[in-house]
């Protein structure tokens, strides 16, 4: 139930800790009060300004029914061993994000790479007796130590993206069940191993090869044995892309126990859920895997646009593949107040497993655009980061938008369309400034 000082405001952390009737929309340490946000959405300009704390210069521009960035996000740092600064969402299986103006690094450091688990952890994660082994439509089945692994094949370091699917699904709207990532589900380390495609080389893929499965050795949260939590995989071509790793260290450390010590794929440009933590075993398949969450709805979106809350049919869903261009604003932080009338916005972008061509900027609500400076990736796979100037015409509330174009021509969109698992919300990140002149 609700404390009494939060009683009418309905709290997520609040009323959904312990209420069973809400049990599957469980969210930690972030709150949110919807009935600010709708009474926003009603508000006068002079209400909304008050409410702000300044005159909105743009205010013309604003689209309708839109809810300033500056009430967008109610984020609350919580502590987590090895971690600096994650917002936990759920803390069974573990899920936390990283606010944006934590991302601002080139490299993310491990300790502010998101968690995203599906199950329950395993204990034993000594890398001295880890085995991986390959096997299904292989013509040499192997068992691999990490240090085989390191003494067999070429050892690699990459910057690489890993995004949650679900990143931005608190932002649907009707709400999509699943964990309410905002914007940190996402993270560009520099990842340390082997080439995913080199050693199913070195196992000889057979004719007739399809997809491959991974195993990790986490736990369903039933706890029963040999009930998987997650097993997904890969289309054989993309399998055999040079720019995925099976990664034994993380920003020249062994990897972070909740990130999938002591190895792992790191699958850049796909969801997440490609990038098997805690690994133990690749099949190669003959047909399309059908592990957990690899099925139904899951990681899947409908195979045509979709009215908001519409209900669709598992046949009409097809499985996510690359994900969408994308950009985070890092600097400022939202909410910043601004004194002058000129601030550097910085941030990254990035585009599955293409380059982003341009980036640019807006201060007055989408009206008119700036071009920022955009640096190459590092390597395929990794993130670009983008900084400029942003210059302000007098005092007051101002949101700064982001926008990424890709080398295919595809742009972010203002708002997404809906689907009804919450994946892919690539629409504009934007933050809130005061600026006082």
């Amino acid at each position: 139930m609700a404390n009494e000082e939060n009683k009418g405001k309905q709290g997520i952390f609040d009323i959904y800790q312990n209420d069973p009737e809400n049990a599957d929309k469980k969210v930690f340490g972030r709150v949110s009060y919807p009935d600010r946000r709708g009474f926003l959405k009603g508000a006068g300009l002079a209400t909304m300004a008050a409410v702000l704390g300044g005159a909105i210069p743009f205010h013309r521009n604003m689209p309708a029914g839109i809810i300033p960035a500056a009430f967008a996000e109610g984020l609350e740092d919580v502590v987590i061993e090895g971690k600096d600064g994650l917002v936990v969402l759920n803390d069974r299986p573990m899920n936390a994000e990283t606010p944006p103006h934590l991302l601002n690094d080139d490299v993310t450091p491990t300790q502010r790479h998101f968690i995203r688990n599906n199950g329950i952890p395993p204990t034993e994660v000594n890398p001295e007796t880890w085995t991986l082994t390959i096997d299904g439509l292989v013509d040499k089945p192997m068992t691999l130590t990490i240090e085989d692994l390191k003494k067999n094949f070429d050892v690699v370091e990459q910057q690489l993206v890993v995004e949650c699917g679900g990143n931005g699904r608190a932002f649907f709207e009707p709400p999509a069940k699943g964990n309410q990532w905002t914007y940190g589900a996402v993270a560009c380390s520099n990842w340390t191993g082997v080439r995913l495609a080199d050693v199913l080389k070195a196992a000889g893929v057979k004719d007739g090869a399809v997809y491959t499965a991974h195993y990790g050795a986490d736990k369903h949260l039933s706890g029963k044995e040999g009930k998987l939590p997650i097993s997904r995989g890969l289309p054989i071509e993309k399998a055999m892309g040079s720019e995925n790793l099976i990664a034994f260290a993380q920003n020249g450390q062994p990897l972070h126990p909740m990130n999938g010590a002591p190895l792992r794929l790191v699958v850049p440009g796909w969801p997440g859920s490609c990038s098997q933590k805690w690994l133990n075993r690749i099949q190669v398949r003959d047909q399309v895997h059908d592990g957990p969450k690899m099925t139904g709805t899951s990681y899947r979106v409908p195979n045509r646009p979709v009215a908001p809350g519409e209900k669709v049919d598992k046949e009409d869903f097809v499985i996510i593949e690359r994900m969408p261009v994308k950009s985070l604003i890092t600097s400022p932080q939202t909410n910043s107040e601004i004194t002058g009338k000129e601030v550097l916005v910085r941030g990254h972008a990035w585009s599955g497993d293409r380059k982003v061509k341009n980036v640019q900027l807006s201060n007055d609500f989408g009206a008119t655009w700036i071009d920022a400076e955009l640096e190459e990736p590092a390597n395929p796979g990794a993130w670009q980061t983008f900084n400029a100037k942003v210059t302000f015409p007098q005092p007051g509330y101002y949101e700064v938008w982001a926008k990424a174009t890709d080398d295919q021509g595809i742009s972010q969109p203002f708002a997404i369309a809906w689907n009804p698992k919450g994946y892919l919300n690539n629409s504009f990140h934007r933050v809130a400034l005061v600026v006082k002149g």
